[in-house]
């Protein structure tokens, strides 16, 4: 890495083989792991800790300070995992006293213009689309597809393998393995698509479906619907994943769509 045109920090840890190209500023206490490419006009700041293999392009800001007034300048940091993909001017924020910080998984594709504010917990394999939005406090779990101009409220939580179509506002909590459209965001089906290009079989998507039909299809409420599946349906890591994300759930979880027409 040899680059005059580009401010590195004396104290920043970068790898010998990462490309820091012009007009790119590193702050100290930044880490950059190997093969990691950094375009121009990105700024990394104080806290950083990027993986191996990143691609980050440019105009994005890496690390800056929480934007929330409680922000008491403590010592946090954004970690972000190894195969990361950040595109042109996104935005990731460091943590606060809360969590202490945010963290990125690995192997994510964020998109042009997303914002990712202070303590969010992003899973790995997750795609964002362009101008999605996550306040703080967010939990995103492994394998998240968001598409466009998603906005994703404060300490909300979205299940592993789910779908959330453009344009959503997500004030509530999103189960795993479903897709979530319309306003209010409301369950419209499993996120079969998905699933079944991460290898899950035909028997095993009908389980996670009719899981989701006494959920949001039968009228229960949700102690009586968990009630009915812990009793009629075998116990497997899908069955009771649901379960505890449901049990979990602050915000509460989204309604099932109901079609007045």
């Amino acid at each position: 890495m040899n680059q005059p045109l580009a401010y590195v920090h004396p104290q920043a840890k970068v790898a010998r083989n990462a490309v820091i190209e012009p007009f790119t500023t590193i702050h100290n206490n930044v880490t950059i792991g190997s093969g990691t490419w950094i375009g121009s006009n990105v700024t990394i700041m104080e806290g950083a800790r990027i993986g191996k293999n990143c691609r980050i392009f440019p105009g994005a800001v890496i690390s800056a300070i929480p934007q929330d007034l409680k922000f008491d300048d403590e010592e946090t940091t954004v970690e972000i995992g190894d195969n990361v993909t950040i595109r042109e001017c996104v935005t990731i924020n460091r943590g606060t006293s809360d969590r202490m910080k945010t963290v990125i998984g690995d192997n994510c594709l964020i998109m042009a213009y997303c914002h990712i504010a202070h303590d969010c917990f992003v899973g790995d394999n997750c795609i964002f689309s362009n101008n999605s939005t996550l306040a703080g406090h967010v939990t995103i779990g492994d394998n998240v597809v968001l598409a466009g101009m998603v906005a994703v409220h404060q300490f909300a939580s979205v299940g592993k393998h789910a779908f959330v179509t453009g344009g959503s506002l997500v004030r509530k909590d999103v189960p795993p393995y479903v897709k979530a459209a319309r306003e209010p965001l409301s369950y419209v089906g499993i996120n079969s698509v998905g699933l079944r290009r991460r290898g899950y079989t035909t028997e095993k998507i009908r389980e996670i479906q009719n899981i989701y039909r006494i959920l949001f299809q039968k009228n229960y409420n949700y102690t009586q619907a968990i009630d009915i599946i812990e009793a009629e349906m075998e116990a497997t890591p899908e069955r009771d994943e649901i379960i505890q994300f449901i049990k979990d759930s602050h915000r509460g979880i989204m309604k099932g769509y109901f079609n007045a027409g």
